[in-house]
């Protein structure tokens, strides 16, 4: 079973992604920002991580995913971003212009079915 840790800020997406995952399988575990959620990739060894952009900073998602990837031990654990950034007035903050250490991006609101898609890709199944 395939461990899935969740970093969001907002507990009804949380909630929500947790039903969809458990409900095909997936054992869930969550955080709700950027230390938090490092803190639970070494405790926790998920194999993906969801991650949003903004939570107690405005790219809190984006700094966590720079420090996994300088972990060689967090480096091979895919990130998929999910965020509403798109459609807030921080949208113009998300660099554009260099390389990101993510695997996917999804914008919210996603349908269970991509996010199940998603989520399957990245682990290989």
């Amino acid at each position: 079973m395939a461990k899935i840790l969740i970093v969001d800020d907002d507990p009804d997406f949380v909630e929500a992604t947790r039903m969809t995952l458990e409900a095909n399988g997936y054992q869930v575990i969550s955080a709700g920002s950027g230390d938090e959620g490092l803190a639970k990739v070494k405790a926790e060894a998920p194999d993906l991580v969801i991650l949003d952009v903004i939570m107690s900073s405005v790219l809190d998602g984006l700094s966590m995913s720079q420090r996994m990837q300088e972990n060689p031990e967090h480096k091979r654990i895919p990130i998929l971003m999910v965020t509403s950034i798109a459609n807030t007035d921080y949208a113009a903050l998300f660099p554009t212009d260099e390389y990101i250490s993510i695997d996917g991006f999804l914008s919210k609101p996603v349908p269970p079915a991509v996010l199940l898609q998603r989520v399957a890709e990245l682990l290989g199944r």
